[in-house]
């Protein structure tokens, strides 16, 4: 047989090949009669603790959700199929995140074919962030924004003249194509990081995700446009005050973190050291006190949204879109149905199994420069004082 023969057979073949080939595999062609959003959705929304149970929010929260993205996860049907409604695509989105299941468990269940579902989640990810992050997460502008965030601190955990707790946390994902080790952080697997300043609601006032595993805490602060904006003096911050009405020190507003920040007059860490005195332990402890909001905010994202329970198995750009639609969706579950429907999900906040890994510490200097030294040691006479201290604080340290 010549060369000519073999290549029309071989063209033959190719071409019954493709005469075969599916338009749509016959799973997904009984999508519209016996997927999952079409035997399950109704069934759900006529039991209120089912849906919740389901999509980790109430039914008004989620339809108040689909009026916000639903412009933008349109699409015009066409001569060859229709096309997938916003509410569809939404559940698909939004179980995607609360269970943790993978994209296979979802083609299943929702008769979607499995490109199809990684371009929903990408999309609607995308959609959660952009219609959300402007009303329900963004950095207040006004010192009477500030004042509201410093006067939670002050009463919730008596901790004044605070703006925010900082924290990074690890978020898990599969290794990224030709990273290197960029992505491996110092417990040996693959993450990005996500550094968050958040208030005493639990609420997540500011973001920065997407930052290599092995970068610490204070070195992606320190790059975030947050710091920069609050060392350059531009967040707008009630001007500085004392603390006392008896004291002539004006202190500034500030951020609390942990020891892997360094200490400045705009960020509060607690005193290295393990023989402190017992002023030092005690501002020790109220720092501590008043900075377990941002370890709660964190529990309770990890166990709304049990994506977070195994690592992301997507490319970088979609598990950031992935993460910053958790937080946001977040906050504005917060804000439809209260603190306490939100922290009552995570069943105990403060025993709560921390899925995330903090990141590294950096070695950060003690000393902070004389001026951030001088404003924690006022914050520690102040919680020794008979204006801010506490009665049960000498039994907590």
């Amino acid at each position: 047989m010549d060369v000519n023969s073999l290549a029309i057979l071989y063209w033959y073949y190719r071409r019954q090949r493709r005469r075969k080939r599916l338009w749509l595999n016959p799973i997904v062609q009984r999508r519209s009669t016996v997927g999952a959003f079409t035997t399950l959705m109704q069934q759900l929304r006529n039991d209120p603790q089912k849906f919740f149970n389901y999509f980790r929010m109430t039914i008004p929260t989620f339809d108040n959700l689909l009026k916000k993205v639903e412009k933008d996860l349109k699409k015009r049907d066409t001569n060859m199929r229709k096309s997938i409604r916003p509410e569809e695509k939404l559940a698909i989105c939004i179980r995607y995140m609360a269970s943790g299941c993978s994209y296979k468990d979802l083609h299943y269940a929702y008769r979607v074919g499995v490109s199809t579902i990684s371009n929903i989640i990408k999309e609607v990810t995308n959609a959660i962030w952009n219609n959300l992050h402007g009303e329900f997460m963004t950095l207040p502008n006004t010192i009477s924004d500030w004042e509201y965030i410093a006067n939670g601190f002050n009463t919730r955990a008596n901790f004044p003249h605070c703006i925010g707790a900082v924290d990074g946390k690890h978020i898990r994902i599969k290794k990224p194509n030709n990273s290197g080790s960029m992505f491996m952080n110092y417990k040996d697997f693959f993450s990005i990081v996500l550094l968050a300043v958040v208030d005493s609601y639990y609420k997540f006032t500011y973001i920065c995700v997407g930052s290599y595993g092995k970068e610490c805490d204070s070195t992606i602060f320190k790059e975030c446009t947050f710091w920069k904006k609050l060392i350059d003096g531009d967040l707008q911050l009630p001007a500085a005050c004392p603390l006392t009405n008896d004291s002539d020190l004006s202190i500034p507003f500030v951020v609390i973190g942990d020891e892997g920040f360094g200490l400045h007059q705009h960020l509060m860490r607690p005193y290295g050291g393990n023989h402190l005195d017992r002023n030092k332990r005690i501002y020790n402890y109220r720092l501590t006190r008043a900075r377990r909001y941002v370890e709660c905010a964190f529990g309770i994202l990890a166990n709304k949204w049990r994506i977070f329970h195994r690592p992301l198995d997507v490319d970088t750009s979609t598990a950031i879109s992935i993460v910053k639609a958790c937080t946001v969706l977040h906050n504005f579950i917060i804000d439809m149905e209260g603190v306490q429907s939100n922290i009552e999900t995570t069943s105990n906040v403060s025993s709560v199994v921390n899925v995330f890994t903090d990141a590294p510490n950096e070695q950060n200097s003690t000393r902070g420069g004389r001026c951030a030294n001088v404003i924690r040691s006022e914050f520690t006479n102040y919680f020794i004082s008979t204006a801010g201290a506490v009665p049960w604080q000498d039994e907590s340290i």
